[in-house]
């Protein structure tokens, strides 16, 4: 077991490493660079002066070289300007160059200065990702014991009305995309054309404090788009189990349906949704841009609909590096989990 967590120690490094460097790539393209320029310089700034703004601000190095100063594995540039000022990455504004370190990146907890909010983006994160966690952990709440339950229902008694009745509702739940249902919802919950005034149409409110009536709307529309896929994950599986010859066996020697779906099926049917439900958090944390931004959330979806549209790129950076730490980390937990809950399997 040892060595299996440290290969995937290994690989989730070497994966953040390729994901996070193609981001890199993506956002310091030669346009992107040129709007950012004119954005926090001066909108008519001929080429020579775009390219002369990035050479004093770091911009003009080979990218790789940069890509090492933005991670912390290369010492930070710097500049002595005609007046005998030292500027460079690692030195604030201000500060003695004497004093400043050589390494500033992500490794040493540096994200940055965000062109748009004006903030550290390390601050920036970590305010927004604490609006999304509390989101996700009400979804979660909401999302996976509703799934579980309408899999286990449908699933131990294959064919039956209530199984078609529950896949029918697993399905279109699924199909449904959230800025569609929460749109109706919208309509239907908080709108003055329906006339059921029950809930408040925006979630900004509660940035400064979660109400019953400001926070059900966004939970309930993630809820419902990822409740029918793991319910019908839940459905199959629990279908499979119940055909299985220890089922039958037990069945002959008289136990009761409750007891055999408890005792014996329950456990080997939550295995293959276990790997579904820790995917979810990445979907969560990258698929809630929709709903924060649609509710007026403002959490990590809404920060990065912010940093995308302004071309605010440490930002987007930033959020690269939080959106691939949690997808690799939730897959390595996946994959552990399964390991720990599949009997079958074993780790030489």
């Amino acid at each position: 077991m040892l060595m299996f967590l440290l290969r995937k120690l290994g690989l989730i490094l070497l994966t953040a490493l390729a994901l996070t460097f193609v981001v890199f790539w993506l956002t310091n393209l030669p346009p992107n660079l040129e709007k950012l320029a004119k954005s926090e310089a001066s909108a008519r700034m001929s080429d020579a002066e775009v390219d002369s703004w990035l050479d004093r601000n770091g911009y003009g190095g080979p990218l790789v070289q940069r890509y090492g100063e933005w991670l912390g594995v290369v010492p930070g540039w710097t500049r002595t300007d005609a007046d005998g000022t030292v500027t460079g990455r690692c030195i604030a504004r201000g500060a003695d160059a004497a004093e400043a370190g050589r390494y500033c990146g992500i490794l040493q907890g540096e994200w940055g200065t965000s062109t748009v909010f004006k903030q550290p983006v390390g601050e920036i994160i970590a305010t927004r990702l604490g609006a999304t966690g509390i989101l996700m952990f009400w979804v979660m709440v909401v999302m996976v014991p509703s799934a579980l339950l309408i899999g286990v229902l449908a699933g131990m008694r294959e064919g039956s009305r209530t199984d078609r009745s529950l896949s029918v509702v697993s399905i279109a739940s699924t199909a449904t995309p959230e800025y569609v249902s929460g749109v109706v919802l919208i309509v239907i919950f908080s709108s003055s054309l329906v006339g059921l005034k029950w809930f408040n149409g925006s979630a900004a409110s509660a940035m400064d404090g979660i109400t019953f009536e400001n926070f059900t709307l966004p939970v309930v529309t993630i809820a419902l788009y990822g409740m029918g896929y793991i319910a019908r994950m839940t459905r199959a599986s629990m279908a499979e189990v119940m055909t299985q010859q220890y089922i039958r066996t037990a069945r002959l020697k008289g136990a009761s349906f409750p007891r055999i779906v408890i005792r014996h099926a329950l456990r080997n049917a939550l295995i293959a949704p276990f790997t579904v439900i820790m995917l979810q958090f990445p979907w969560l944390l990258n698929g809630v841009v929709i709903v924060e931004t649609l509710f007026n959330y403002k959490g990590f979806g809404w920060s990065l609909v912010q940093a995308a549209s302004n071309n605010d790129i440490e930002l987007l950076l930033g959020s690269s590096v939080v959106a691939v730490f949690v997808v690799l980390v939730t897959q390595a937990i996946s994959d552990v989990g399964y390991v720990l809950l599949n009997p079958r399997i074993r780790v030489s």
